[in-house]
């Protein structure tokens, strides 16, 4: 069974952190993946669209590419209700006081 390219792609990103487009595809051709370039260009595309990376224009032939991180801030409402069912938790064995 073989990685679908998207996959390979998103892992050489996601090793470095951030690069350019021209880097990405060089280390892509250093490793036997010879792509042509609508196909990087339409792999770049769906992994942005999918929301795994972002791209941005540097130049006007180079683009910077970074893995995309999403800070998920706490639902207070979960917090609530987990204290919640905690104390509750606690308050049903007899003789437990706190």
């Amino acid at each position: 069974m073989t990685i679908p390219l998207r996959n390979i792609v998103f892992d050489k990103i996601k090793e470095v952190g951030s690069l350019t487009d021209v880097d990405l595809y060089k280390i892509l051709t250093k490793e036997g993946h010879n792509i042509p370039e609508d196909k990087f260009n339409k792999l770049l595309l769906d992994l942005e669209i999918i929301g795994l990376i972002k791209v941005a224009w540097i130049t006007k032939d180079e683009r910077r590419i970074e893995v995309f991180v999403v800070e998920k801030e706490p639902d207070e409402v979960k917090e609530q209700n987990k204290e919640m069912m905690e104390k509750d938790y606690e308050a049903s064995f007899p003789g437990f006081e706190k």
